[in-house]
């Protein structure tokens, strides 16, 4: 069945970066667009990054533009979210998706950004 699996998530003081990751097992990777969302505590799930199958497209959320970058490696079947000059309002758990007639998601990880 479809797993998605992230990690690498944490806390960072604001200016920092870090690098999620997201294992996925269970269909053909290299086949689908994949997408990493984020949930702030109160506020609705919104997506952050998006990744077309072959690269060709990333598209990013206004308020990550500039500093996050959406990567895939299909030898690995992984998608990853490079995140810089990290700001509060970047605390969120973060998590990877994938649609195919249904959304999959991964059980998220927690990125907290404070000093």
């Amino acid at each position: 069945q479809v797993q998605l699996v992230e990690s690498g998530g944490g806390l960072v003081q604001p200016g920092g970066s870090l690098r999620l990751s997201c294992a996925a097992s269970g269909f053909t990777f290299s086949s689908y667009t994949m997408r990493w969302y984020r949930q702030a505590p109160g506020k609705e799930r919104e997506l952050v990054a998006t990744i077309s199958p072959t690269v060709a497209f990333r598209n990013y959320a206004d308020s990550v533009k500039g500093r996050f970058i959406i990567s895939r490696d299909n030898a690995k079947n992984t998608v990853y979210l490079q995140m810089n000059s990290l700001k509060p309002e970047d605390t969120a758990v973060y998590y990877c998706n994938t649609r195919m007639g249904y959304d999959y998601w991964g059980q998220g990880t927690q990125v907290t950004v404070s000093s």
